[in-house]
């Protein structure tokens, strides 16, 4: 396959603009780096109203890093899921049209358009501008919406509204010329629905793909060498560590209650929880930590994205915390720290089982029968005893399985879905 133009559209890859990393950022550089010419075209808020990119009275910006040009599309800052959230999403599906128009004036047309959710509006321009533009579109599902909300009882897959969702879901789906799922069995969800054409629907399962989301292990090599933190909390003990987004479905309390086991045990004394990250629950997690006396707990908060693989290259044990109840996991995991914690050569304990389940398939940790806090408490317990060379086993086996989602291997795959429509 020769040269090709590649636009990459994820209304939430601002926050990647500014960590120089993420999905998007690095399919964007590794195509950069083979050949190809790639943008990103995202919204102008960051992700929960971390920041703004001004574009004064124009509806988009271009900004480069590492080379990659990023189209910034006017949108309004948007905080929390009330309104403004919902403006802000359609503000970028209004303003995706003249944006792309004028960047293919000054830059010229792509050969494909990659459209990405989390919410099925990118996808939806995607194909449209795609149709206006007389090339392929390829829609990356990373979350089955509306089944999302279904689950999170925020709708009733009932009601007028969640019919809706679900027609303008299938829509998506049917038009869209190749499908990337990010879930090793999101493919389940259609044979479900009943729309595959073996099962006489319209969608064929030909044009489904499987690329999970993973990590750019040379970059982490990096950044574990360079991009180093002075807190004595990383060095010694036994160190817990969950780093992630701190919010209902993260169920990171669980954490505290697991910790607060332990510590009634008496003879584990070195064991440290490390809890970094961000979310509606860090000000209530914090307070309990006080009121508890829970001094193994340390909740670190919000760490830029750069630091992360020292951090984890100092833990002991990596905690990938979820409510069993909260999600549908039988059709795997895309979490991106699950493989930033396979990067790091450490062994992880996750709190759900789920299906096509990647720990189980490396063997490189374990996956709890519950989600409560005294199974929890007792694998800690057991990896603490079990003793530096069973661990050391399952962390090589975590850092051997991460090549398989280094973003090098994903951007193969990649490549093959655009050829199969180009």
């Amino acid at each position: 396959m020769g040269k090709k133009t590649v636009w990459l559209m994820n209304h939430y890859a601002s926050n990647m603009f500014r960590d120089k990393a993420g999905r998007h950022y690095w399919f964007a550089k590794q195509l950069r780096e083979r050949g190809h010419d790639a943008a990103v075209f995202c919204s102008t808020a960051l992700v929960s109203g971390e920041g703004y990119i001004d574009t004064g009275k124009e509806i988009s910006a271009i900004k480069e890093t590492d080379g990659i040009p990023f189209v910034f599309v006017k949108t309004v800052p948007a905080r929390g899921n009330g309104v403004r959230r919902v403006l802000n999403m359609l503000l970028f599906y209004k303003n995706l049209f003249p944006a792309a128009k004028a960047y293919a004036e000054e830059h010229g047309k792509p050969d494909v358009i990659v459209a990405s959710s989390v919410h099925p509006l990118t996808m939806a321009a995607g194909i449209k501008i795609a149709r206006k533009m007389k090339i392929p579109c390829i829609c990356e599902i990373r979350d089955l919406w509306p089944e999302a909300i279904f689950s999170f009882g925020k709708s009733s897959e009932k009601s007028l509204f969640g019919r809706l969702l679900i027609r303008g879901e299938h829509w998506i789906y049917k038009n869209a010329d190749a499908l990337i799922f990010t879930k090793e069995g999101d493919t389940d969800y259609l044979k479900e629905r009943r729309w595959t054409t073996a099962q006489g629907g319209d969608i064929a399962l030909e044009k489904c793909h499987y690329i999970n989301n993973g990590v750019d292990i040379a970059a982490c090599e990096e950044r574990i060498r360079t991009m180093r933190l002075d807190d004595p909390d990383l060095g010694g003990g036994f160190n817990v560590t969950y780093v992630g987004t701190i919010r209902p479905v993260n169920n990171v309390g669980n954490l505290l209650d697991a910790a607060k086991l332990i510590k009634a045990e008496g003879c584990y004394g070195n064991v440290r929880f490390l809890i970094y990250g961000d979310g509606s629950q860090l000000p209530a997690l914090r307070e309990r930590v006080a009121a508890e006396g829970l001094d193994s707990v340390k909740i670190k908060g919000f760490v830029n994205r750069q630091y992360v693989p020292y951090i984890l290259s100092k833990s002991s044990v990596n905690v990938l915390n979820y409510a069993q109840n909260q999600y549908n996991w039988t059709r795997g995991n895309s979490s991106n720290k699950l493989f930033e914690y396979m990067a790091s050569g450490k062994p992880v304990i996750s709190t759900v089982r789920m299906g096509y389940s990647i720990i189980k398939r490396y063997d490189c940790g374990v996956e709890l029968g519950e989600d409560t806090p005294e199974a929890l408490a007792q694998e800690i317990m057991r990896f603490h005893d079990m003793g530096p060379e069973e661990r050391d086993r399952l962390g090589r086996n975590a850092a051997e399985g991460a090549k398989d989602f280094d973003f090098g291997a994903l951007t193969d795959r990649l490549l093959k879905v655009i050829e199969s429509v180009v």
